[in-house]
């Protein structure tokens, strides 16, 4: 989703955000920081960007009164766009800004590095970025280098591991009005009290194009299957996943997707269908978004999506079988001689 390879990194702050319940301070820097040093410069660009080289899910800033000045982000990133000479100010307001909405106890204090990017790639178009990003977790590292007949043995604690960037948000330079384009990225936990990244600080709704419409509606049929179903229908397991290969499938094999013909086409069951819409419409209150009933699908959230598509059934401790195709040529049956369960599998030709 976003490359870099011909990016610069023109500026940078650095400032340090306390947990505010917990009686922690923000420290922050006068100036920007010089970084002078080219490989320095190079490894904060991998530090910074290489993370995002495999989202995809592309958010908006939003509002809940609609009025996008009013979303904090959004005015100081539109700032900096419009000013660079401005750079500074408001990454201190960034600062500042963070550590207000740093409202649960178990938030994390650590290093807040804003930064102004030029030249970063982000579907096709090469834009001007501004980065946000925190630091939280501190690791110790060995350094081992030779010296005189053997070698000497330094450590150094509350290091940060360039490989493993905590928070960052990316904000594009494109589509002003609707909220700029903004990619973000969480890598520290997922529980309540990491939502005041992308919830609190930033304030994003995710952007509702073809991606993200393909992505939802996999995600949630595949719950529906894997999760709801159960509830009503008797399915064993091997159902289970020939109903999502068969989604799988239409979505491969369609360039849109139509709810009335997924569901004719892969549900099939009239009570299933209508359980699967009301599940569908379920989520859509539950989390305040919209799923289309038809939409262009995507190819790349399709591919996304397989990786989470198991087609596996695990029997026990001593098999696997791998379930590609027509779920009649497996059969579920009970053994009252061993009191146990066995699948009868027909093919033709053993490879």
């Amino acid at each position: 989703m976003v490359t870099f390879f011909e990016a610069s990194l023109e500026q940078l702050s650095i400032h340090r955000i306390g947990n505010k319940v917990q009686d922690e301070f923000y420290v922050l820097s006068d100036k920007p920081f010089e970084i002078g040093d080219e490989m320095l410069g190079g490894l904060l660009m991998q530090y910074f960007l290489k993370p995002f080289e495999k989202v995809n899910e592309v958010y908006r800033f939003t509002h809940s009164s609609d009025n996008l000045e009013l979303n904090e982000m959004f005015h100081f990133c539109t700032e900096i766009f419009e000013n660079r000479d401005l750079f500074h100010e408001n990454s201190e307001m960034m600062a500042k800004f963070l550590y207000d909405v740093s409202g649960h106890p178990k938030i994390k204090s650590g290093e807040l590095y804003v930064a102004s990017f030029t030249n970063v790639q982000i579907e096709g178009e090469v834009l001007d970025a501004v980065g946000i990003f925190k630091s939280e977790t501190k690791e110790t590292y060995l350094k081992v280098f030779p010296e005189k007949a053997g070698f000497k043995l330094e450590y150094e604690e509350e290091a940060i591991n360039i490989q493993k960037l905590d928070k960052g948000v990316l904000v594009f330079n494109t589509e002003k009005s609707e909220g700029y384009k903004v990619v973000v990225t969480d890598q520290t936990n997922k529980s309540s009290e990491a939502v005041y990244w992308k919830d609190d600080f930033l304030k994003l709704h995710i952007r509702n194009d073809s991606y993200n419409q393909t992505s939802t509606t996999l995600g949630v049929y595949k719950d529906f299957i894997t999760n709801k179903v159960d509830e009503e229908f008797e399915l064993t397991k091997a159902d289970k996943i020939d109903l999502l290969n068969k989604s799988m499938k239409y979505f491969k094999e369609k360039e849109s997707f139509d709810l009335e013909e997924f569901s004719n086409e892969v549900i099939v069951n009239p009570d299933a269908i209508a359980s699967f819409k009301a599940y569908k419409n379920n989520y859509e209150q539950e989390f305040d978004t919209e799923i289309n009933d038809s939409f262009d699908i995507s190819a790349a959230a399709v591919k996304s999506q397989a990786r989470k598509f198991k087609s596996v059934l695990k029997l026990d401790k001593n098999f696997h079988i791998y379930i590609h195709g027509d779920r009649e040529l497996i059969e579920k049956g009970f053994d009252d001689g061993r009191s146990m369960n066995y699948y009868k599998v027909y093919f033709k030709e053993e490879e």
